[in-house]
């Protein structure tokens, strides 16, 4: 029952061509110590399904996204993700752009195992004309509505960053806003979390299990990720890394940008990045953004 992995460990379950789906929101406890560890292998041909942040822009800046089903991607204090924007303008994506309902309702279709789900969202919108694969379907009862069917965004891998977890695949997000990492987690046929802290066995009070979102049967392996979502929040842990989210954006208009921040930040080793963003003591001190 011991689910304890290495970073290396999990990326050597992936396979080109696999759909991944990624926790967190935003620039907001992403799984990144894993998403760096997939950027120094070999995996390619990835179609990835997330709220986007970072994790969406370097993936498709390394090359690694044949397909993107998104509802946005962003830095927030940034508001569009340079490296997205950058390879998307260059009309290098296959895309599935999303009303942000339709991409939760996707993924609750997948970990229910139905094929798809109705819903009046992306309804008169140019949602379906840019998706022509998207159908309507009408109600079989007398109300007769004409209802968008979204189809199951099925995953082979989900990945999410949590707070903490224990050796058996419980977790414990302690932030205060799940965001939507349960539906991620169901729709997948495996789901590897990262941890700030790992337990040998997690107790939880009455209080905290709502914050255990999705069981433990789910989660294939744990890994132990100290500031493993940076640049990214992990609330309460610390928050986001300004300095470093400039110099990665700045990247993207400079010649040979990215492979100078894959050499300067990603190819070392996770030890060496830590290190070159002043260790694990300055980023898990990182302030919190305030909205």
């Amino acid at each position: 029952m011991n689910k304890l992995m290495t970073t290396a460990d999990v990326v050597a379950q992936l396979r080109d061509g696999m759909t991944i789906g990624f926790g967190g929101w935003g620039p907001r406890r992403k799984p990144m110590a894993i998403v760096r560890e997939i950027l120094r292998s070999d995996v390619k041909d990835l179609t990835v399904v997330s709220y986007g942040g970072p994790d969406v822009g370097m993936l498709c800046a390394a090359g690694k996204v044949k397909k993107l089903i998104f509802g946005f991607a962003t830095l927030d204090a940034i508001p569009l993700e340079p490296w997205y924007r950058k390879v998307r303008e260059a009309g290098g994506l296959e895309l599935m752009e999303l009303d942000e309902g339709m991409w939760q309702w996707g993924l609750r279709a997948a970990g229910m195992r139905v094929p798809f789900l109705p819903t009046r969202c992306g309804l008169a919108t140019d949602i379906t004309k840019l998706n022509p694969e998207l159908k309507t379907i009408q109600s079989p009862y007398a109300d007769g509505e004409v209802l968008l069917a979204m189809p199951a965004l099925k995953l082979d891998v989900a990945l999410v960053h949590v707070n903490v977890a224990d050796q058996l695949g419980n977790t414990l997000i302690q932030g205060g806003d799940p965001y939507f990492d349960h539906l991620v987690a169901r729709a997948a046929d495996a789901c590897y979390v990262s941890a700030e802290r790992v337990e040998e066995r997690l107790a939880l009070t009455p209080d905290q299990a709502r914050f255990n979102t999705f069981e433990r049967y789910l989660v294939k392996g744990v890994v132990h990720a100290p500031c493993g979502a940076h640049p990214t929040t992990c609330a309460p842990e610390y928050g986001w890394d300004m300095s470093h989210f400039k110099r990665y954006v700045a990247s993207a208009a400079e010649e040979g940008g990215w492979q100078a921040y894959m050499d300067e930040f990603v190819t070392p080793g996770e030890a060496a990045y830590q290190e070159r963003n002043g260790g694990v003591e300055r980023m898990g001190k990182l302030p919190l953004p305030v909205f």
